[in-house]
């Protein structure tokens, strides 16, 4: 069977910084019209970082949920700025770390219903502490934690970002 809908019009609703809003005429499989609400985003990539033992965590406050949470360093992908790219500059610019080789672990798809968004994971291997330059609207603590410590907050359900859960699980799992 072909599970392809046919794009037939692309109405754009809004365009920001971060994101676009459409709202697509389209054409299910079988041909009978339908709407589609698409959110374009550029993507991003997160990457997870271990040092003796302790894993680097950054603590936000998130808005839209209204919450401060812990995730892996994290950022939007810049342009046509290569997923590998964003990794690294999140880790310096958030957890003052440079590191010599990169793991892509996953490419996530957080929400296929809606939005085009896909965020690389990567695990970064043999850092080196350099100072960490935050964006101007960017306010959070890096923390290094030890691994027992997140293996407990994640068993007990308090990371709930989901790039940092697969990160981590993917992490953990590698250690059995």
């Amino acid at each position: 069977m072909d599970y392809v809908e046919k794009t037939v019009k692309k109405n754009y609703v809004f365009k920001g910084k971060i994101l676009t809003v459409r709202c697509d005429d389209a054409l299910l499989p079988d041909g009978r019209p339908c709407t589609r609400e698409i959110i374009e985003h550029n993507g991003g990539a997160c990457v997870l970082y271990e040092e003796d033992g302790k894993i680097l965590l950054v603590r936000q406050y998130r808005y839209p949920y209204g919450e401060t949470i812990l995730e892996v360093p994290a950022g939007k992908i810049d342009g046509k700025e290569e997923p590998i790219a964003t990794a690294a500059r999140e880790l310096e610019e958030e957890g003052g770390i440079t590191a010599k080789r990169f793991e892509l672990l996953f490419v996530d798809y957080p929400s296929p219903g809606y939005t085009n968004e896909k965020i690389y994971i990567y695990r970064a291997y043999d850092g080196e502490r350099t100072k960490a330059h935050l964006d101007d609207d960017e306010y959070l603590d890096a923390e290094f934690i030890p691994e027992e410590e997140v293996w407990e907050m994640l068993k007990k359900g308090e990371i709930c970002d989901g790039k940092t859960i697969i990160a981590l699980q993917a992490y953990f799992l590698s250690k059995k």
